[in-house]
């Protein structure tokens, strides 16, 4: 776990392994979201980066009659 410290203008500096890690990359939209007393920092991605993320997945569930 990493340190930051808030400036005086509410500015944080994101660790360098952490922007690595999610391949952050500067002017990036970021959505901002207060859960149980902590700040939650949640990157927003191209739709396009999405292509693919659910491959795999089971389709063959049942369904009900009158939703087929």
């Amino acid at each position: 776990m990493q340190t930051v410290t808030v400036s005086p203008k509410f500015q944080v500096v994101i660790p360098r392994p952490v922007r690595d890690n999610l391949h952050l990359t500067p002017g990036q939209k970021m959505q901002v979201i207060e859960y149980r007393g902590r700040v939650e920092l949640i990157p927003e991605r191209d739709i396009a980066d999405l292509r693919g993320f659910v491959k795999g997945i089971d389709t063959n569930v049942k369904r009900e009659g009158d939703r087929v």
